[in-house]
């Protein structure tokens, strides 16, 4: 008797109804470094998930794997606010069902609503702003505007590090100009080519500086580059004297939101992650992780008060007055865009 009811108990345990789960895949779109591995391995250990993340360099960047594979191969995207409108055209995402996602409640409204469908196909992950990061012991002068880096005085010769995204060069040329960020003035763009022709030789590089030990503003390669604040504030904490400023031009004021793939091969899972990642205290430890200001507003309650009245994370309200989102631009304006910035970084 006790020896059939070994054999059933070892039948039973091998069944496929009994026997664990393979894990289900979750494929994320998104930048380097953008998600706590803790919380990754905890989402995975919570959910019976495997987290794979296919990384890419630069907005452009990720929009070129997304038309490689007509959006296709993920679950989720990390996308920038002003990429919404582009991905819904293409039909490359897919409405949220906002029911499925109860942690949804504590995303602030301003966040939720600051580009057009992004209240219905996005949610906000984190915000902050694109401007300059220098060291304070190798620069003499303090630096406060765009024009200081575009410009640049001979201390900055060659010491000089720009992002390799025409949106961003463009832009912010044009706000050191007195222009607005989204101008697609002919005359101002002309201004901004001849801008970007003669700072050219003072650049040391047109790619984004490296965030950890390898950084050439550590190295003393870089003394000024052009940065997200929370990239800057992480490398500053290898070396207290690099500090990070929003020019009195100001600057970009980006949101990066996540969004479900038209094509998600797990949907339920991504569903599951997205409501993971806005659970308060969760929310909260990435935005210790990663040094941006978050949209989850009963996150931010959990926040240390110094993380909150830091200047780089939560800008005045006076330097944001002076920043702007980026908005679409023509396919025109994209062309002349592109074309200017393809000649410099070449």
């Amino acid at each position: 008797m006790r020896t059939y009811l070994l054999i059933i108990l070892v039948v039973l345990l091998v069944s496929p109804v009994f026997a664990a789960q393979p894990p289900r895949e979750l494929t994320i779109l998104n930048w380097d470094d953008y998600l706590d591995p803790e919380l990754v391995t905890r989402f995975e250990r919570e959910n019976n998930a495997k987290v794979s993340q296919v990384l890419y360099a630069t907005d452009e960047d990720r929009t070129r794997k997304l038309l490689e594979t007509g959006g296709r191969g993920y679950d989720l995207i990390l996308t920038s606010g002003i990429d919404l409108a582009k991905y819904i055209k293409n039909g490359w995402l897919k409405p949220l069902d906002t029911a499925r996602l109860k942690n949804r409640r504590h995303l602030s409204s301003q966040w939720l609503t600051a580009f057009p469908d992004a209240e219905q196909y996005a949610l906000p992950y984190f915000w902050g702003t694109l401007g300059i990061a220098y060291r304070t012991d190798l620069v003499k002068t303090p630096i406060t505007r765009w024009s200081q880096i575009f410009t640049p005085a001979q201390e900055l010769h060659q010491k000089i590090g720009m992002i390799d995204d025409s949106r961003d060069i463009v832009s912010m040329a044009l706000k050191a100009l007195g222009f607005s960020a989204n101008s697609e003035d002919k005359e101002a763009l002309a201004q901004v080519k001849t801008l970007l022709r003669q700072q050219k030789p003072h650049v040391k590089s047109y790619r984004y500086v490296a965030i950890d030990e390898t950084s050439a503003l550590l190295s003393g390669e870089m003394v000024a580059a052009m940065m997200y604040n929370g990239d800057a504030l992480a490398v500053a904490e290898f070396n207290e004297n690099i500090t990070y400023v929003l020019p009195e031009e100001g600057g970009n004021i980006w949101v990066d939101y996540f969004v479900l793939s038209h094509a998600a091969r797990n949907p339920d899972l991504a569903y599951a992650f997205l409501d993971f990642i806005n659970n308060p205290p969760v929310a909260a430890q990435q935005a210790e992780y990663v040094y941006f200001a978050t949209p989850n507003a009963a996150a931010e309650k959990l926040l240390d008060p110094e993380f909150l009245e830091h200047p780089a994370i939560y800008p005045s309200v006076k330097a944001l007055k002076q920043s702007e989102y980026y908005q679409p631009i023509s396919p025109r304006g994209n062309r002349l865009r592109n074309i200017m910035s393809s000649e410099i970084l070449r």
